[in-house]
């Protein structure tokens, strides 16, 4: 987990935040081919920029005039470029090999005479590409992609509107401002606030019809424990307390039908919106009901002990700092509350910002330059469109959910392992991305919740502060730190994993799957302490037994997420009996070895790369 309090002890590559605004002058070593075919960041730019869009509309020069910390002198100690070195295009030819026969496997297994297909192909609909069908039975994407036309007609409405308003209200002569675009404002944009309200009641009416009583009135009961205790040393077990134990109710009650409250409410039943299974998103709801009474409970306590709360709501720095930076207690008012818990574009299923952040950029909203918006959903687009062709020509998700992979070999129940998680990834970042794109259109900073590729990670601690990164982030701030952080290392660290897993859902496979990553993270957290970087990095065999350790990471974290997302324990157990059980499948597992270290070795590479050029991240 990340957090401010986590060892400063370097691994490798080494890790850390973004660097000190370092510009791409600093790649001494690295192929201009690289920018003619990727542009100034290299290879690099195929990772999302890590920058806070405020950060990005500035520009990275403006940051290069930092003072040097004890992570920036690192940077110019740099090691130099290995891309052409025989090793590294040995690794080149390895993958040009590899990569393409990975994709082909699944291909194969997905042909219409393949003997497994008509187990499956009850699955399938009519796609839109070269006359193939579409794997359609992932119910979770199904739902978002049946909905995006839909959703991308409401965001273009919300924005259009937004700006229209904003527009009619702006003071007569006057243009408004954004923060980064030159002195901070006073106030929110205008008509923000009212526009807000409106939209944000139609829209979560018509998700959730009559169930928007229910939200609301969680909402409410959140409210006054937060009110009522915040600042006391009951707070923080009583917020907990109730948001667990209405996040149970509401899914073992299965949302709780207003009839059961008698006749006469049974009519508001008829109603319930395009959503009617409000208890669905009312997770990330929760997240943000927690995230409220915890910064008012902080910001009260600081108050009470003395400490000054700033009245300058100018929001300046990064999404961690914004977060971190308490307002006066009358901002922490029901008002604000709901259009925080209710936001449009975050609403659905997030980014999950804290409520400091978002009041703040309401408050004084970031500039997000045009061409950042649009960039960003170029990108969204491409991310959409390696999905469809995903589900056109790999029909692993039909094949997974129909248990058809009898007669296949180790490599191909690995590869129909592989492209499951792949597609878990991609079904998560789709939407995320989207929603996220909603609301930089809007003029907020929602923190970025995929950095990486689900296959560009060696690193247990590395993946899990990548991937869903603003729940990382929530996480950190709101468990991990306060019940001790890096002093309370795994004891810390089971009891968040066992909490993400209750949360995602109630099930004894989540309950494993969460138990499972914890177990797995030891191993990483005990190599680091009797291998750390600082001793032995500059040994010529130090890379290479990361590398290994990278190996067996890999394979457990496959293992972790094939039983909690994809295909259970029963699933796995099955996968590798068939690996362990014959002598092809030792051979395959030696094989896959060798190949994930080729892998491994390229992703530190990449990771070098980002350094050289003013990028360095802790995942």
């Amino acid at each position: 987990m990340e957090t401010s309090d986590a060892p400063r002890e370097a691994s490798y590559p080494p890790l850390g935040t973004v660097a000190n605004g370092f510009s791409a002058s600093h790649s001494e070593g690295t192929s201009g081919l690289q920018e003619a075919i990727f542009g100034p960041r290299g290879i690099t730019s195929l990772t999302v920029d890590p920058l806070d869009l405020a950060d990005q509309s500035r520009g990275r020069a403006q940051n290069s005039n930092r003072p040097l910390t004890a992570s920036t002198k690192n940077f110019n100690a740099l090691k130099p470029s290995r891309w052409r070195t025989p090793e590294y295009l040995f690794y080149g030819l390895i993958f040009i090999v590899i990569v393409p026969y990975m994709a082909w496997i699944p291909v194969q297994l997905s042909q219409y005479d393949n003997p497994n297909f008509p187990k499956y192909s009850n699955h399938l609909k009519q796609g839109w590409l070269f006359g193939r069908r579409r794997d359609d039975s992932d119910f979770q994407y199904r739902t978002f992609r049946d909905y995006v036309p839909l959703l991308a007609a409401m965001m273009i409405i919300y924005v259009g509107i937004s700006c229209l308003v904003e527009k009619i209200a702006a003071p007569e002569g006057g243009r408004y401002a954004q923060v980064g675009e030159g002195a901070p404002n006073k106030g929110p944009r205008p008509g923000r606030k009212l526009f807000l309200a409106a939209f944000t009641a139609i829209f979560v009416l018509a998700l959730h019809g009559t169930n928007t009583l229910k939200l609301v009135f969680c909402c409410a009961l959140n409210y006054s424990v937060a009110k009522a205790l915040g600042g006391t040393v009951f707070a923080t077990p009583a917020i907990w307390t109730f948001n667990i134990g209405i996040l149970f109710a509401v899914h073992y009650y299965n949302g709780v039908d207003l009839g059961q409250l008698g006749l006469s409410f049974s009519l508001l039943d008829g109603f319930k919106g395009l959503l009617p299974r409000w208890q669905i998103n009312y997770n990330i709801t929760m997240l943000r009901l927690v995230s409220f009474s915890l910064d008012f409970h902080w910001a009260r306590q600081a108050v009470f002990s003395g400490a000054y709360v700033s009245e300058n709501r100018a929001t300046q720095g990064d999404s961690k700092e914004r977060g971190l930076k308490s307002h006066p207690l009358e901002d922490y008012n029901f008002f604000n509350y709901l259009l925080y818990s209710l936001y449009p574009p975050l609403f659905i299923a997030g980014p999950i910002m804290t409520f400091n952040d978002f009041h703040g950029q309401l408050l004084s909203p970031v500039a997000i330059t045009r061409s950042t918006t649009v960039s960003y959903a170029i990108r969204f687009v491409f991310c959409l469109m390696t999905m469809e062709f995903i589900l056109h020509f790999m029909y692993v998700n039909a094949i997974k959910d129909s248990e058809a992979w009898v007669g296949d070999t180790p490599l191909q129940l690995s590869m129909i392992g592989f492209w499951n998680l792949i597609i878990v990834w991609l079904k998560l970042l789709i939407p995320w991305r989207f929603f996220r794109l909603w609301a930089m259109a809007d003029g907020v900073d929602a923190p970025e919740n995929m950095i990486r590729c689900m296959a560009n990670n060696y690193s247990t601690l590395g993946f899990w502060r990548s991937w869903h990164r603003s729940y990382n982030l929530w996480i950190v701030r709101y468990i991990y730190v306060p019940v001790g952080g890096a002093k309370r290392a795994i004891p810390a660290t089971l009891l968040v994993f066992t909490f993400v897993g209750l949360w995602h859902d109630l099930s004894l496979k989540l309950l494993t799957w969460a138990w499972l990553v914890s177990f797995f993270i030891v191993p990483e957290l005990a190599c680091r302490a009797i291998l750390p970087e600082k001793k032995f990095g500059q040994r010529w065999w130090y890379r290479h037994v990361c590398a290994v350790g990278g190996v067996l990471n890999v394979l457990m974290m496959m293992t972790a997420n094939l039983v909690g997302f994809v295909i259970g324990v029963d699933g796995i157990k099955y996968m590798w009996e068939q690996i362990l059980g014959s002598t092809d499948g030792m051979t395959f597992l030696l094989g896959a070895c060798a190949t994930l270290f080729v892998g491994v070795q390229v992703m530190f590479e990449y990771r070098e790369e980002e350094l050289r050029r003013g990028v360095k991240r802790k995942c």
